[in-house]
């Protein structure tokens, strides 16, 4: 690179740092293994420095992960963990004191994180905190319990841009003198704070001992800009574009080293101030913003939000948010983007938004429904205010900023397991003479223990988590934690909604209905037949005809059907369940429909089901029909917008919508207009967020033969976009298998 003495444009270096995001992920596939998550801006250890390790993701997975070799935790239990606000303070300033500094001069950005926190936790949960009396039945239902989750809320970065770590540092310090009761709580706050002074003051060092040494003019001065950035930022705020994004991505860096938070929120607000005071200032171009924000995007594939109203219902979008668009535009990596559209958004941006969709094929931007997340959020009894300012920050959840906790995508009660429970307690029962109707109501009793046990996990997290894992590094973005000395898990933030999810409604509404119609009106098997294929797994010839007649039938999605109005009847109870009352102790449920990538392990868990579906294979994606649910071929989009429209849980949490389409549908703006008119018609018929994939039969089965011929071919997984080379074969094939039918 010094070698090259001539003027670099920004899109040059751009190309440049593109080709090093492939370089460094094929790095990452190949000491990790699969990555079935988003791609996140990570790279490795340098190799003397790294050992590889199994770890739990912030989404509670299991997954192969590295660390820093010969850096040890300090622990304060018997059992080897370290737990509680003062310990974990400690061990993570520790780690930040250990980390690597990353300087690259192509980029205008320092900082990159290389492990995660949680490779070190072991144990993860403190044992003296049992709830061993929840077990059973949280193994019964094979729930996704939350307890022990982290983050998958939404911190307010404009508390952290405001004050910068300085100013932090001074707030907590102000705090502890008035609140006693707990200072190990502002210990720990403390110890993250002077661990990310000290870790970005060895990024200011690291540039300019690079800058010495460099001889290319132009990176020599991107690297003493770099140098003086980092200084300033160790105790000052951002004063200006370049470095509130230099800012942010230090901010989410340590974020996901901490717990694997990765949210930015309303980006294109946040860094509108500092764009206006310098375009005025004559210190900063639009080429120049653009290039900035590429760097951003580049350090991590954060959730944000363009567009949407402010509390007073005033639209977010400025000329930022286009620049956002465009920065990804020309980077052409993963991103996790999200569109607010809806009556008073600029109607531009939804445009350049499907623009970008079809131009680029890689799966963004989504888009969500202004009106039914915000007028859904308002059924908890909230005001529109608060409804507003909800914003998308995660695979298919929003938050309201630095005010509500939320376990978003943390909890899920899968349908399949409850059918599955709920048919073979029937059939064992000599009791009763089998019937869809009974075995609705055995259903419904199981779905409603479930919740309730869900119900009784999320009071036990909250009582114990801040004893625990606190969110110390988000706290300090939160209204209350740092004023109250109370952690978000305890108290801390204003608001407690917290996100139960149901998953695999296909699988089970179309099970009801392939039993309503092939097993009691048209009487083409007994239920005990039905028993003995589900047994062996629909084994020799009869079996598999049998299978074939149950999977072809009037499917969830085929419109007007008999699974249609099971698939309603089952989320109406769901969501009616989760309404019915809150938690014992009082916190808030909202019901959402979302799978994210467990489908796989679901399925994995889960017997031969009634929908033609064998043991073992993936479960139906959130609520979302099947693929080939119109009789075995492809859906209409429209067919799609309904039936997904049709099951919405209604209270401001998601069920998105995942479309795959062919690119061919779109050659010219009568198309785009038409794709546009679907998303829309979408929200209008109460739908709440859309996911599109843009891909053609051809390319993902090519793909799927030879993943590594396409190593910069990035799809939509589900609330997620990742490069098809670095999911597993299992993964790999569900997103084919759906493409394929839908496309």
């Amino acid at each position: 690179m010094s070698q090259m003495m001539e003027e670099l444009t920004y899109q040059q270096r751009l190309d440049m740092l593109h080709e090093l995001k492939l370089e460094h992920t094929r790095q990452k596939r190949e000491a990790k293994g699969p990555m079935d998550h988003d791609d996140q801006g990570q790279i490795l250890l340098p190799p003397e420095a790294c050992e590889e390790v199994e770890a739990v993701s912030g989404s509670g997975v299991v997954i192969k992960d590295v660390i820093l070799k010969g850096f040890k935790p300090k622990s304060n239990h018997p059992s080897g963990g370290f737990f509680g606000a003062k310990a974990v303070g400690e061990n993570f300033r520790m780690l930040l004191d250990a980390h690597p500094t990353y300087v690259n001069p192509i980029n205008s950005m320092a900082g990159v994180y290389m492990v995660n926190f949680n490779s070190y936790r072991n144990p993860g949960w403190n044992p003296d905190h049992d709830y061993s009396h929840l077990h059973e039945e949280q193994h019964k239902y094979r729930l996704s319990t939350g307890i022990g989750g982290l983050q998958h809320f939404c911190p307010d970065l404009t508390i952290g841009l405001n004050l910068g770590w300085g100013g932090l540092l001074d707030k907590v310090r102000y705090y502890r003198q008035i609140n006693t009761h707990d200072p190990e709580f502002y210990d720990g706050l403390e110890d993250i704070i002077i661990g990310m002074q000290n870790w970005i003051r060895r990024h200011s060092e690291s540039a300019k001992e690079m800058a010495e040494k460099e001889d290319h003019p132009q990176l020599k001065e991107n690297l003493l800009a770099i140098a003086d950035i980092c200084q300033r930022l160790t105790t000052e705020p951002p004063w200006s574009f370049r470095s509130a994004c230099q800012w942010l991505v230090f901010f989410q860096a340590a974020a996901k080293m901490y717990n694997g938070s990765g949210e930015w929120g309303q980006l294109d607000e946040l860094l509108r101030p500092y764009y206006e005071h310098d375009i005025q200032a004559g210190i900063l171009t639009d080429e120049e913003a653009i290039f900035h924000i590429a760097c951003l995007l580049l350090s991590e594939t954060a959730y944000i939000q363009l567009g949407g109203p402010d509390a007073n219902g005033k639209d977010l979008t400025s000329p930022v948010s286009f620049l956002i668009l465009e920065a990804v535009h020309r980077l052409k990596i993963p991103a996790n983007i999200g569109i607010r559209v809806g009556d008073g958004i600029d109607p531009k941006l939804f445009q350049r938004g499907v623009e970008i969709l079809f131009e680029d094929k890689m799966g963004f931007p989504k888009f969500l429904g202004d009106k039914t997340v915000t007028e859904g959020f308002m059924r908890n009894g909230y005001p529109i205010e608060l409804g507003r300012q909800r914003t998308y920050s995660g695979c298919h959840w929003l938050a309201i900023p630095g005010r509500e906790y939320t376990m978003n995508d943390l909890i899920k009660i899968e349908f399949g397991t409850i059918f599955d429970i709920s048919l073979k307690e029937m059939m064992s029962d000599p009791s009763v003479e089998p019937s869809t109707q009974e075995l609705w109501r055995r259903f419904e009793k199981h779905l409603q223990r479930a919740v309730e046990v869900i119900a009784e996990g999320i009071d036990f997290h909250l009582e114990h988590m801040h004893k625990v894992f606190p969110e110390l590094y988000l706290d300090l973005f939160c209204y209350g934690p740092v004023e109250k000395g109370l952690d978000a898990t305890n108290g801390g933030v204003e608001y407690y909604n917290i996100c139960v999810d149901g998953a695999s409604l296909a699988t089970a509404a179309d099970s009801f209905a392939a039993i309503e119609q092939r097993v009691e009106k048209e009487k083409l098997l007994t239920w005990q037949e039905l028993m003995h294929y589900l047994e062996t797994d629909w084994a020799g010839t009869d079996g598999e005809r049998v299978r074939l007649m149950m999977k072809n039938i009037p499917r969830f999605g085929s419109g007007g059907s008999c699974a249609d109005e099971w698939a309603l009847r089952i989320t109406n109870t769901f969501t009616a369940l989760v309404k019915e009352k809150p938690t014992p102790k009082g916190y808030n449920m909202i019901p959402g429909l979302f799978s994210w990538a467990a489908v796989i392990g679901f399925g994995k868990q889960l017997g031969a089901t009634p929908n033609g579906r064998h043991a073992g294979d993936p479960v139906s994606h959130g609520p979302n029909p099947d693929p080939g649910f119109n009789r075995g071929s492809h859906g209409t989009p429209t067919q799609m917008v309904k039936a997904v429209a049709s099951v919405q849980p209604g209270y401001g949490n998601t069920a998105p919508l995942q479309l795959d389409m062919d690119p061919g549908i779109v050659k010219d703006e009568e198309g785009l207009n038409k794709v546009s008119a679907l998303i829309k018609s979408h929200f209008d018929l109460g739908g709440t967020m859309v996911n599109i994939n843009v891909l053609n039969k051809e390319t993902i089965l090519d793909a799927y033969n030879d993943p590594l011929k396409y190593p910069d071919l990035i799809v939509r997984v589900t609330g997620f976009s990742a490069y098809f080379a670095s999911l597993s074969p299992e993964l790999r094939k569900y997103v084919v298998d759906r493409i394929v039918y839908d496309s």
